[in-house]
């Protein structure tokens, strides 16, 4: 299995100064088709989340990658990606240890996804977060042209494993939406993951109901040998489609990648893949 062991120089992405509500972020966007924004995992926009990008332009879609925290492109060590970590934890931009509250970031990418309905067009927009933004994409429901939210791993809040980052309003805004126009959230986690529980995933159910589908991977399916952020920092099986996909075929992870490209197909072209 091929190692991601280098940074990543996101040349192939056009990079844009993106300003919404008088903020200004980078977005690497690449690709052709229907909008999926990628929002990435600490501790930034590592080699893996590249990685992931990329498959979904080869997956026919046009990707949106915000820059959020960290150095783009880095390789995520551990001491660097600590310190990443920390600071966002403390940053006004995200509730990273509030309970039932809501990122004040996802107005933000709700712009973006305004930005790329209208830019790319289609039926709507897709939209991923990982970790430390998984959440966000739900939070990105309250905007109508989201159509396909996925949750990798939500990490948030900190020390808090059975809570979600989302207000009480927001979930039920949320979960009407998903009943009034026939949507679901798809969710992921690996089984023995202490930052993504069970408890938390017990609790997004109990918030939408059967429109919540979870997917939950075996530990023993993850990539063994992940960057030094993720087996030092994290130290369990998280990343389920960057750093502990194991990317051969019949495996748990890529059935998982899979499954996420179908589910944007659907949704953004009205059909599966193939």
């Amino acid at each position: 299995m091929l190692r991601l062991m280098n940074d990543d120089a996101l040349h192939d992405f056009e990079r844009r100064a993106t300003i919404i509500d008088g903020v200004e972020r980078t977005v690497y966007v690449g690709g052709r088709g229907p909008a999926v924004i990628v929002m990435a995992e600490m501790p930034g926009i590592s080699p893996d989340v590249a990685r992931f990008a990329r498959w979904i332009v080869a997956a026919g879609f046009t990707v949106y990658m915000p820059s959020l925290f960290g150095r783009d492109g880095a390789y995520p060590e551990a001491a660097p990606g600590l310190a990443v970590l920390k600071r966002a934890c403390v940053s006004a931009e995200f509730r990273a240890l509030a309970a039932n509250e809501s990122s004040p970031v996802t107005a933000w990418l709700r712009g973006l996804a305004r930005i790329a309905f209208a830019e790319c067009g289609g039926p709507g927009v897709g939209a991923i977060g990982m970790c430390f933004t998984g959440n966000f994409a739900l939070s990105m429901m309250l905007e109508p042209a989201v159509l396909a939210p996925v949750l990798c791993q939500s990490s948030l809040p900190i020390h808090q494993p059975e809570a979600l980052n989302s207000s009480p309003e927001e979930l039920a805004q949320v979960r009407q939406r998903l009943e009034r126009e026939d949507l679901t959230v798809r969710a992921y986690r690996f089984e023995g993951d202490r930052h993504c529980t069970a408890q938390r995933f017990a609790a997004y159910a109990e918030a939408l109901g059967q429109r919540f589908l979870a997917t939950v991977l075996p530990s023993s399916a993850a990539n063994r040998s992940p960057p030094p952020f993720f087996a030092d920092v994290i130290g369990c099986p998280h990343s389920v489609v960057t750093a502990h996909l194991v990317d051969r075929a019949g495996e748990p992870t890529v059935a998982a990648r899979e499954e996420i490209m179908d589910f944007f197909a659907q949704r953004l072209r009205g059909r599966a893949r193939g």
